[in-house]
């Protein structure tokens, strides 16, 4: 499996914000900085990727696995209001849906950290699919959301281009992709030049943000007690079942075990905070204790602590080294 999750400094940084925020201690990151390292976090991201298409070039190999990310993003948020929608209320399954359809970019992004601890090398095209998988679940939640609303309800909601054009534009999207770009566009060069960026203060300023975000996670524990025990028990066997299917496309599309790991990650993570955003608009009358409480609340401190690692054993034992 690697070396464990809690070796690493970033994991265990986690684990002490959670417990600041569990214990009320006055531990608290600006939001401005916090807001500053989510991006730093995407540029950098991103530039590492570009870095390593420009190496590797754009193959069949590429392509099948974007399509694969694209396949999981259209799929997982139809499985999940399947499966929702008969025991919460409609418009709150399609909700958490969308929550789950759609990523974590910092679980992704710690993902890609433990892989590099393990000294696996990662596509940089798997940030892209990240990027594909984003907004899928979204459009799925709006489209849905109309069959269920009266006529009268739709016309209120009918925001639905500039929603679409807010999930599509959003920055940390934008900047994400144009990082990628940038990468591709410097390669060798680029990588040399910005290498201290996207190299050494990487692991630091990772740290620091999963810092906050257990901070934010404990603050977030508050709201499980309203959800019932059915959607907790979901909000952990959610990401396994997502995970485990990504896993078998792996298998069969004869991904690496590090793609596989990535694409299980993907898979099984939850968003936290581009759709929850868009969700405000698009769902208003949907609960956001119930999708927030699950995703950031359960779903993103599994995954962090446990997922990754899972993912990525499992992986290793289906495709081998």
């Amino acid at each position: 499996m690697g070396s464990s999750p809690l070796l690493d400094p970033s994991v265990l940084f986690f684990v002490l914000g959670l417990f600041a925020g569990l214990v009320r201690s006055n531990l608290e990151i600006p939001g401005a900085i916090a807001r500053f390292l989510s991006l730093y976090l995407l540029m950098a991201l991103g530039l590492k990727g570009g870095f390593s298409l420009a190496e590797s070039g754009f193959n069949s190999a590429i392509l099948r696995d974007l399509v694969f990310a694209t396949g999981l993003a259209l799929v997982i948020p139809l499985v999940s209001f399947i499966v929702l929608e008969n025991m919460i209320d409609p418009l709150d399954a399609l909700a958490i849906s969308a929550t789950y359809g759609s990523v974590s970019a910092v679980t992704f992004i710690t993902a890609t950290q433990f892989l590099e601890t393990n000294g696996l090398e990662y596509g940089g095209h798997m940030a892209a699919a990240m990027a594909l998988m984003e907004s899928p679940a979204i459009l799925f939640a709006i489209v849905m959301a109309n069959l269920y609303r009266t006529q009268e309800e739709r016309r209120e909601h009918q925001g639905f281009v500039a929603v679409m054009r807010e999930s599509f534009t959003e920055g940390a999207q934008i900047l994400l992709l144009g990082a990628m770009i940038i990468g591709m566009i410097t390669g060798v060069t680029g990588k040399m030049i910005m290498d201290p960026f996207t190299g050494m203060i990487f692991k630091g300023m990772l740290a620091f943000f999963l810092l906050d975000m257990g901070v934010a996670t404990a603050k977030r524990l508050a709201d499980l007690s309203g959800v019932p025990k059915r959607l907790a028990v979901y909000g952990v066997i959610a990401p396994l079942t997502h995970g485990s299917i990504a896993l078998t496309l792996a298998w069969v599309g004869g991904l690496s075990v590090a793609n596989a790991t990535l694409l299980a990650v993907l898979a099984g993570s939850a968003s936290y905070i581009a759709v929850p955003a868009v969700l405000q608009h698009a769902l208003p009358e949907s609960n956001p204790s119930l999708y927030l409480g699950l995703s950031l609340g359960l779903t993103f401190p599994f995954n962090i602590i446990f997922g990754i690692p899972l993912y990525h054993w499992a992986a290793n034992w289906l495709i081998g080294a």
